[in-house]
């Protein structure tokens, strides 16, 4: 395999890379890349160096976007872009596109692909009109304007365009993609049907709503058992504190199942996939609980519509509305036919749609188009 260049994978943490973006970069180190990762360094560093990758360590913090905290990581970044010189550098996520945006900025040698796995905090509803959201637009409208950006769904694409950036500048991927031979279609387990929420515990996840949902079926008789995969975030401004989990787990309203390394053996555990989000890039748990065969819930917003189809692979509901969730849920509960056609359609669906192949080849032909740009 001929060398392709020296590549920069850049986020903020190691687990994230290794549970989203690992087989991404398989598939460039296969294809001769030289990859290197730039995040920090923790418990997951050495999955990654184990994959003959290498970690490079970078503190970047995720919470806010404290105007002195972000100069000091450019100033950082910067200092290892001088030092290792890279061909191409892949920033993934709000915070990274931020600093490498403004190093970029500076420091024009290397070629730059910021991926926006959805628009962050600040960028929720409620949030999206604060002075915070409205800087961070216009900074990035400006920064954006060189290399390309990656965005998730059709929603931040056309947010982008409204921003003023060139739709030449602008590509569409559809998420982290789904590996369809690790996710398989299942047959549902017996007894009390269960519903899982699988993703971290934050409130913009709409856990509290997922909860009171359980609370409302729960006091109308209907039997299901409601769980939360996943943990509390601290770096999160959102994140749903341990005492709060442990209250909701002794109150006996939900169970919390905590973070799981293994995905692929919970969906089959479950009947229902849950997540009333309030903004999303596009949710790798939907398209794994879709690609098991599992018929989702959600909301009716920015990345989860572009996974979820109204009565077609799922339902959607109004953001924030436990009531009409609650509803959603009790009808996939008492109609098992409609949850196994729904669940059939949702595996069609990650097949053709958002099979981890189609990703990486898209990724891959905007990595080589860009080191060929002169």
């Amino acid at each position: 395999m001929d060398r392709q260049g020296k590549l920069f994978f850049v986020t903020t943490e190691d687990w994230f890379y290794v549970s989203h973006w690992f087989w991404m970069g398989s598939a460039a180190k296969d294809n001769g890349f030289d990859l290197t990762v730039v995040t920090r360094c923790r418990d997951k560093a050495k999955s990654i160096t184990s994959a003959g990758v290498r970690c490079r360590n970078f503190e970047m913090r995720r919470r806010g976007m404290n105007p002195l905290g972000v100069f000091f990581e450019f100033l950082g970044f910067s200092r290892i872009l001088l030092k290792e010189s890279p061909d191409l550098v892949h920033l993934v996520a709000l915070r990274p596109v931020v600093v490498g945006a403004l190093a970029a900025f500076i420091i024009r040698r290397p070629k730059y692909i910021y991926a926006l796995t959805g628009l962050g905090y600040l960028f929720t509803a409620g949030r999206n009109s604060s002075p915070a959201s409205i800087f961070l637009k216009l900074l990035l409208s400006f920064l954006l304007k060189r290399g390309v950006v990656i965005v998730q769904n059709t929603e931040d694409r056309d947010l982008l365009l409204a921003m003023g950036l060139a739709s030449g500048g602008v590509r569409l991927i559809r998420g982290a993609g789904v590996d369809v031979s690790k996710f398989v279609p299942s047959e549902e387990p017996g007894g009390i049907p269960v519903v899982i929420l699988p993703a971290r515990m934050l409130w913009d996840k709409g856990v509290g709503e997922f909860v009171e949902a359980a609370r409302v079926l729960r006091s109308q008789g209907v039997q299901a058992r409601f769980a939360l995969v996943g943990d509390a975030d601290p770096d999160n401004p959102a994140t749903v504190t341990l005492e709060v989990l442990k209250g909701w787990v002794n109150e006996g309203v939900v169970e919390h199942w905590g973070f799981q390394v293994r995905m692929e053996e919970v969906f089959p555990q479950c009947s229902i996939v849950c997540l009333p989000s309030y903004r999303e890039g596009l949710p790798s748990s939907l398209l794994e609980g879709m690609a098991c065969s599992r018929p989702c819930v959600t909301t009716e917003t920015s990345g989860c519509r572009e996974a979820v189809r109204h009565q077609d692979n799922g339902l959607l509901v109004p953001i924030k509305d436990a009531k009409a969730l609650a509803e959603a849920i009790k009808r996939l509960l008492q109609n098992p036919a409609e949850r196994q056609r729904m669940g059939a359609r949702g595996r069609e669906r990650a097949e053709k749609e958002f099979n981890q192949e189609i990703i990486i080849k898209q990724t891959l032909d905007i990595y080589r188009e860009f080191l060929l740009k002169k």
